[in-house]
């Protein structure tokens, strides 16, 4: 059964901060959240203009056979020069984007993509896949001179679901689908993909696969890998298609190669993925600690049991309050169930009673989901009415990116990162990571920061902590500290044993960590392969490997 296309917004996104335009704090509102950070600017950084830009003209031409695929406009092009990390909206905001693309292509069907590809490989120009460009990590812009020109390569206008499998709950869908349209498209099935990072507005699912992108669910089907049944990708060497299958003992698999390849192997153009039934029953609920140990110990006993909640995440005293869902010294648990056939408020009670065994406390009463639809706001489970600590976080999880462009006006540093370990190293690794990255801002800038952890995913051999770091700037010089205080954490997270990321993807920035974490016969590999898809060396150069 064939899908159809959906009509795009009318809103503008931001071309050098997150998500729409009318959504940044104004002037008012970036005093007032800087005047909470000692050491901060005493007024905002105006918006940045692409008009204050110097954009070079295009040093290429696209032939006439693909010039209706191609832009050269200034702000189309300033738009796809960086992706939507700290660092890049600090270097927009101090007119500083970096090498800005010479030219934006949407090819709106798999030729168009190999075309472009074949005459880039020939004319020596770089080609970065983008995606919806939320990337936070350095992952889809140029870092260089080694190439003649940059192609970015906007998928978008490839984002039609083009067949659905009812009976076996699966579709294929074009790699271009951004969040919003791919689940409008499947809710006339009554299915859905639900998959719902932080950037699901804003992110498509071509992006999710090329840096294997973890979702809202907090236990079990955690990362966009596990609803992967095949993939389409093209590649300077040929078109990959992998079979549909429901598993396969089969040798390596062939999509494993190219889930997390972040487009230096090939452009993912399509997948067929597993759906399920859209959930009608949701119960979500908060339960509160004084002792951050005690919580953790509460977590583990929580993924190592046989509950799977949808959600369970684990905010400690700084990020609950920073989200206006505790205050003082204690700690939240916001857990959430969902379910398409049965309700659920007895399997969120027995989760809520093994957290109280551990030292935890039940404010407010269980929010419980009815029959209606599931939502596809890219949120974890909850209803109106629940836990006010549930609701604040939710708003607060929604805003948080827009409030960040906003400390970044005031010169402040406000960026996150995350990481997985082992339960064994968890305590210290956050202990760590709080103590040094903390040190370093306060002895680079003069002014203490603030350094908060949640646990985003959680496993019964570890869990996936994510920071929050705060700290007065250095005027002008903002990307330089964040670089440091970036070298810092990466450090403490090689020192125990933690990966560089957990779904942020590598990207450029997270490079030095990827290459000392992997083992070295696999990185052979890796260039290997890279040589044989990619001989020209066009596809995302820097991403992975050289």
């Amino acid at each position: 059964m064939a899908g159809t296309t959906v009509q795009p917004t009318s809103r503008t996104r931001s071309w050098w901060g997150w998500g729409w335009a009318d959504a940044h704090p104004d002037d008012a509102e970036c005093v007032a959240m800087g005047a909470l950070l000692p050491g901060t600017l005493a007024r905002p950084l105006p918006v940045p203009r692409v008009a204050d830009l110097d954009i070079a003209r295009p040093a290429v031409e696209p032939p006439p056979s693909l010039a209706h695929l191609v832009r050269d406009d200034p702000a189309d092009r300033a738009a796809h020069a960086m992706g939507k990390a700290y660092r890049d909206v600090a270097r927009a905001l101090r007119g500083r984007p970096g090498r800005i693309p010479d030219l934006v292509a949407r090819p709106t069907d798999e030729q168009g993509v190999a075309d472009l590809l074949d005459w880039a490989g020939d004319r020596e120009v770089a080609v970065v896949p983008y995606g919806g460009g939320s990337s936070v990590s350095g992952g889809v812009e140029y870092r260089g001179d080694a190439h003649r020109a940059v192609l970015s390569l906007d998928l978008t206008a490839m984002g039609r679901v083009l067949e659905v499998d009812t009976e076996g709950r699966a579709a294929r869908i074009q790699a271009g689908a951004l969040g919003p349209d791919l689940e409008d498209q499947l809710r006339p099935h009554l299915l859905t993909l639900r998959h719902f990072p932080q950037s699901f507005e804003f992110s498509t699912l071509g992006g999710w696969l090329a840096t294997r992108a973890g979702g809202h669910y907090a236990t079990g089907r955690t990362h966009i890998d596990d609803f992967v049944q095949s993939l389409r990708v093209v590649t300077p060497a040929g078109t990959s298609s992998s079979w549909r299958l429901p598993a396969s003992g089969a040798g390596p698999s062939p999509d494993r190669l190219f889930l997390g390849s972040e487009g230096a192997l090939g452009v993912i153009t399509e997948a067929w993925v597993r759906l399920q039934e859209r959930p009608r029953h949701k119960a979500s609920a908060a339960v509160t600690f004084t002792d951050f140990q005690d919580a953790l110990r509460a977590v583990r006993a929580l993924a190592q049991s046989d509950l799977s909640p949808a959600n369970c995440r684990l905010l400690d005293a700084g990020e609950a309050a920073l989200a206006g869902a505790a205050g003082g010294d204690r700690s939240v648990l916001v857990l959430g169930f969902e379910s398409a056939d049965e309700p659920v408020a007895r399997r969120l009670e027995r989760a809520v009673r093994l957290a109280l065994s551990y030292g935890g406390r039940r404010d407010g009463a269980t929010a419980a989901g009815g029959a209606r639809g599931g939502s596809s706001d890219g949120m974890p489970s909850g209803a109106p009415g629940g836990d006010a600590a549930v609701r604040a976080w939710r708003s607060a999880f929604l805003r948080m990116p827009y409030l960040r462009d906003g400390l970044a006006r005031m010169g402040a540093v406000a960026e996150t990162f995350e990481t997985a370990a082992t339960w064994d190293r968890i305590p210290g690794l956050i202990e760590a990571v709080r103590t040094e990255v903390g040190a370093a801002a306060l002895k680079a800038t003069g002014h203490p920061a603030t350094v908060n952890c949640r646990l985003t995913h959680v496993y019964p051999d570890g869990a996936a902590p994510y920071f929050t770091v705060l700290a007065a700037g250095r005027a002008g010089d903002e990307v330089a500290l964040w670089d440091d205080l970036k070298a810092v954490a990466g450090e403490v997270l090689h020192r125990h044993r933690a990966t560089i990321t957990h779904h942020h993807a590598v990207g450029r920035d997270h490079r030095p960590g990827y290459d000392l974490q992997r083992p070295e016969p696999f990185a052979l590999a890796l260039r290997a392969a890279k040589g044989a898809l990619d001989p020209r060396g066009i596809l995302n150069p820097g991403v992975l490997v050289d």
